[in-house]
This record gives structure tokens, sequence and C-alpha cells, in this order.
């Protein structure tokens, strides 16, 4: 369902309040600082089609709407959730109408563009190609993973990180103090720990503490002279009303993963598999688990066995393919499989090492017996002489240096007892 740009009255606190303008944004100074890429394109109105990635609260769905204004283009808003493509696809075909007749390219922007699958993404190509339209992608999963690589290699990807305890401190006293838009006319005294706590607890998430603050003047009752009194406690009973116990992006989502995989390093199938049923009971995205588990497979196994990453890959697939429920079981089982497998970070350590030299020592000359030579002048200059071609000698190996010359005793994997080769 498309939504156009108006805000109406009748919205929570967290929508009223959200920036109107580059003034009044706040955060992202990465980004939106003075200088910074995406604030230039903006000042200069010459906008891209742009994939925001961040966590949920972290402005992507306001830069888009800030994005329309400045620029003074038309702006229209579909939800992936509930979007149909035919809807999507007469919206895009008026837009190439009016671009045709001179008009400048709308803006359309989907939220939550990772739940549209391959086919449906790959409508906005000839539309973002042609110009017709500039694309805003709104998603909160690594856009490699979820956005098809034609439509990904057309737009400009801006990282969006959570807001700082600061940024969120200011949102916050901007609420209290707004008497158009936010809680200013009424009387609100909040304790100072309160206020840290409200915080500390919105974990870089703008939209926490405005819904935990419409929450708590509702439930609070004033005192005699009109003064609504905040302390921790009220503010606690409103973090936890329907919709705020759960955050994907939250710190529990990391301390629960980080457990996970540290169960499966240890060894533990018993509790990684504890840890694998609390992530899924919560409603974490099975992909992003299976994820972390590819990547495990090579971090931690590796050459102990190699079977492991085709495991990890496998349940992957599984998840894709088969979707949940039942693709918890294919998920224990590779955790489980995981966790009883031999470790070993030799390959991994191997590249951190191998990283810290090409950091150390940047583009240092291929030896000239390892280049390649397609042309005259490069085989007198020596391009590939004396090169060694392995499978002209017995079992296909012969040793001859294939490190430049500064790095040619370097040794970066180094198997370890319980590695197979």
């Amino acid at each position: 369902m498309a939504t156009l740009f108006n805000a109406r009255q009748s919205t929570p606190l967290a929508e009223k309040m959200r920036p109107k303008n580059l003034a009044e944004f706040v955060g992202q100074e990465k980004i939106m600082g003075p200088g910074r890429a995406l604030r230039q394109l903006i000042e200069r109105r010459e906008i891209p089609s742009i994939i925001f990635w961040g966590p949920p609260g972290s402005g992507k769905t306001t830069l888009a709407r800030i994005i329309a204004l400045e620029t003074k283009k038309e702006f229209i808003q579909y939800s992936a959730v509930e979007a149909s493509t035919k809807e999507i696809k007469k919206f895009l075909d008026q837009a190439r109408k009016k671009q045709t007749a001179g008009f400048n390219p709308a803006i359309i922007f989907i939220d939550e563009i990772h739940r549209f699958n391959k086919s449906q993404q790959a409508i906005f190509l000839p539309y973002v190609e042609e110009g017709s339209i500039i694309l805003i992608g709104a998603t909160t999963e690594n856009p490699s993973f979820e956005v098809i690589s034609p439509l990904l290699s057309r737009c400009q990807i801006f990282i969006l990180e959570p807001l700082a305890p600061a940024d969120i401190s200011l949102i916050i006293k901007r609420a209290l103090s707004d008497k158009n838009r936010g809680l200013g006319q009424a009387k609100i005294k909040i304790e100072k720990l309160a206020l840290d706590f409200l915080i500390q607890m919105s974990n870089g998430d703008a939209r926490t503490p405005l819904n935990a603050l419409d929450i708590a003047i509702k439930i609070t009752q004033p005192d005699r002279q009109g003064i609504y009194h905040f302390n921790k406690a009220i503010l606690t009973e409103a973090l936890q009303s329907p919709g705020l116990l759960y955050d994907r992006a939250g710190e529990e989502h990391y301390n629960i993963i980080s457990a996970f995989i540290k169960s499966m390093r240890g060894s533990d199938p018993d509790a990684a598999l504890y840890w694998l049923a609390r992530m899924l009971e919560a409603g974490e995205d099975p992909k992003f688990i299976a994820r972390r588990m590819v990547i495990f497979a090579s971090e931690d196994i590796s050459q102990a066995d190699p079977q492991a990453l085709l495991m990890a890959v496998a349940a992957f697939q599984a998840v894709e393919k088969v979707g949940l429920p039942e693709a918890k079981i294919n998920l224990a089982h590779v955790v489980t499989y995981l966790a009883t497998a031999p470790k070993s970070n030799a390959s991994y350590m191997g590249l951190l090492a191998a990283e810290e030299d090409v950091k150390a020592n940047l583009n240092l000359p291929v030896p000239l017996h390892l280049r390649n030579a397609p042309t005259q002048l490069m085989k007198k200059l020596g391009y590939g002489k004396s090169y060694l071609y392995p499978h002209n000698f017995p079992g296909a190996k012969i040793k001859q240096q294939y490190l430049p010359d500064k790095l040619k005793n370097k040794k970066y994997y180094q198997p370890k007892n319980n590695s197979q080769k």
C-alpha cells in the first residue's frame, strides 16, 4: 500500500517528531555531516538512486522524505510488506510518461526492500537505468545478500549506524520541549536517572524513547500542580509495552548471536542448540543465522573439516527453499555438526597476517616470472621468463617463488595438529 507524504495529527509521537528538513535531522555524521557525500548530493539536488542500509530507527525513512522536500521532487512511499507489484508498476509507468513529458523524475521509496523477491526487485531496473525514477530503498539487512546485483550496481549504498547516546538525548529533549509536535504543552519532569535509563534502553533507535514517552504520559497521573513526573519505574513500564520487547538490532541480539557462535566454537552442541532456539523464538531472521554459520564454517573449522562449509551452505539453501518452521530442523542439524566438528582457524589467521603485510607494503611488484606477457615488448622485458609450469613436473609440484621479493620467506598458512592439511 502506498503512503503519500503528508503527516496526520493522529500519528504517534515518533511520527510527529520526525525531522522535516536537514536542520532538524540528528545523527549520521559520517554521511550527513558538513561536506559529507550525502549532504552534498542533497544540497546540490543531484540525487542518484540510493539504498539506505541501517538498523531500525536510524533515520532511513526520514532521510528519504527530507531528500524529497529539499529537492522538490514528487515522492511516494511503499512498504515491501504490503505493496503489490501491479500497483508499483502502474506508478512506474506513470513516472516514465511524466519524465518523457519534461517533468523531473519522481522519487519512489521502498521500505524494507529486502522483502521483495528477485523478480519484484527486477521491475525497477529499466526505470532506474533510464532515469525516469529515483529509487530509494531502505533495508535492515545486508544489501549484498538481499538486493539483486544489477539493481545494487545502479544504486549508491549509504550505511547508517545506530544513533549515538548524545543524539538520542537531543531527540528526547526536543520531544519534551516542542509545544506544536511534541509534549511541550504538558508539564513534564524527568529524573536524570530515568533519562539515562531511557537513552541506554533505546539501543540507537530513535523510535524507542519517543514511543516510551508517548506511553508514559498516558499511564501517568499528574500531581496537583499538573506536573507529570517520569521516573525509572514509569519508563520501565512504558518500555515493556507491546512492540518494544524485542529489537533485532538491539544489544540482546548481538549478545545472543555471540553466545551462539562461541558455543559452537567451544564444541558445545547443547548450548548452541539453546541459543539457536532463543533466536528463532524471538523472531530472528533465519537467513541471518544461516549466514553466520557459513562464516563460522570457514573461520573456525576450515581445513580441519572441509565438509563443514558445504554443510553450512546447504543449511542456508534449505532456509531459502524450505522456510520456517520446517527449516529450523535443517538449522539444528547443521548447528550440531558444526559444534562437534574439529576446529582450526589457520586459514583465517593466515588471511589476517597477509592483510597486515598488504597494508604495510602497498603495491609490491609481482615477480617477473609470474607476470603475464601478452606482447613481444613484455616478453623482451622478461615478463613470464623462467616460469616453471607445475604440470610438467612429477606430482604437478615444483618449488619456485610466488610471493614478492620482500615477502618471499613469509608463511601465512600454518596448519595446526587438528587440521587435515
